[in-house]
């Protein structure tokens, strides 16, 4: 689950992080408020959970009312990236003397939380790790110890030279990541973390992502999710049970295992393939869910070629193919459909399905080639 900005803020406050002066608003008028509770200058910051707001125009340093009201109608209704701006956040200018990037994330092939420090802050950290990764610090927390006082001051010594506001810094490490573990954070970033020219260390911005699974833990954090942001299908399929993911291409995989389901994504693009998703139907699915899983798929106008790939262990095949049948009988379905049915009940599933007019695979292989070659 991601979160706005400025509810990312608003925690970050609860952990002594210190950030800018700031106001939430909805409207013009609001933003017209605020800025004069604020003082002016001011920033006007569009609040959608997307990258690039500042070279959409979707980040603005407004000088005088005038600026404010002419920015505020400009970024509320806009959209980047495809989300319309329903909400805006009225920021302190803060002069900046510095800034540089600090991140937490897990690192899955070090089975560890990495807290990643870098000079450059204010741009993509991605295109630095492409572009320069030694300009990336990296320090480990211990699994048990969590971030140790002394790593947290490696990481304040690499971006400063100045002692005190390298130790400033390792507390707002230890902070973040405090909060990161306490939240079940999966995502916590300061970008840029800036030193003012009052030499005062502040949260320009920030952005946090939770784990889903921890969630029912956090009633709080929960109650910030913004349904409005969200992809549609998405929001359904998780209401619905399903894991669902919406991706650009044209092939809908259908897939029981959120492992099965990635390596049926690359087999797809190692043929030449673009999947249109990720869509985990689970490990005991009834029709029912195939069903609703077709319902999502079929929303998806870029669809062209349905590719279920299932491995029938608890999930048997004879209930993903009454799914399918039912989904035949009632769906407006269009697209051609690929099956690789395998495991528990296989051979009645296909018996089921042999009238219905699919396309049979044998090996995930061969089914990944008969759906691109559809497409053709």
């Amino acid at each position: 689950m991601k979160v706005h900005e400025y509810q990312a803020k608003e925690l970050f406050k609860k952990y002594g992080i210190l950030t800018p002066k700031e106001k939430m608003c909805r409207t013009v008028e609001d933003v017209a408020v605020a800025s004069k509770e604020i003082g002016i200058p001011c920033v006007i910051k569009a609040q959608v959970m997307v990258g690039g707001r500042g070279k959409a125009g979707g980040i603005k340093l407004a000088k005088n009312e005038r600026e404010v009201k002419q920015y505020a109608e400009q970024i509320l209704g806009m959209e980047i990236k495809g989300i319309p701006v329903k909400k805006v956040l009225v920021s302190e200018a803060v002069e900046i003397g510095s800034e540089a990037y600090l991140g937490i994330i897990v690192d899955r092939t070090e089975k560890k939380t990495v807290i990643m420090a870098c000079k450059e802050g204010g741009v993509e950290i991605e295109e630095i790790a492409r572009q320069k990764p030694e300009a990336i610090y990296k320090v480990y927390a211990d699994s048990l110890m969590g971030l140790m006082t002394h790593k947290a001051r490696e990481v304040g010594l690499f971006l400063y030279e100045d002692t005190k506001i390298a130790f400033e810094c390792a507390a707002i490490a230890s902070k973040l990541y405090r909060l990161f573990v306490d939240l079940d954070s999966s995502l916590a970033e300061i970008n840029p973390l800036v030193v003012d020219k009052s030499g005062r260390l502040i949260a320009l911005d920030a952005k946090l992502n939770f784990d889903d699974n921890g969630l029912f833990r956090h009633p709080d954090v929960e109650a910030m999710r913004d349904r409005e942001s969200e992809d549609e299908n998405e929001l359904t399929a998780r209401e619905q049970d399903l894991s669902y993911v919406h991706l650009t291409g044209n092939i809908g995989c259908v897939v029981n295992g959120a492992g099965l389901a990635m390596a049926t994504m690359d087999l797809v693009k190692h043929f030449g393939g673009e999947p249109a998703n990720f869509l985990d139907i689970g490990g005991s699915s009834s029709p029912e869910k195939v069903m609703n899983a077709l319902r999502i798929l079929l929303k998806d106008s870029n669809v062209k070629v349905i590719f279920f790939n299932i491995f029938g262990g608890i999930t048997r095949c004879d209930d993903v193919a009454k799914g399918i049948l039912e989904a035949k009988k009632t769906l407006d379905i269009k697209q051609p459909i690929v099956t690789r049915l395998t495991g528990t009940n296989e051979d009645k599933a296909i018996e089921m399905l042999k009238e219905a007019g699919l396309i049979f695979a044998k090996t995930m292989d061969e089914g990944a080639q008969k759906a691109i070659a559809l497409l053709k």
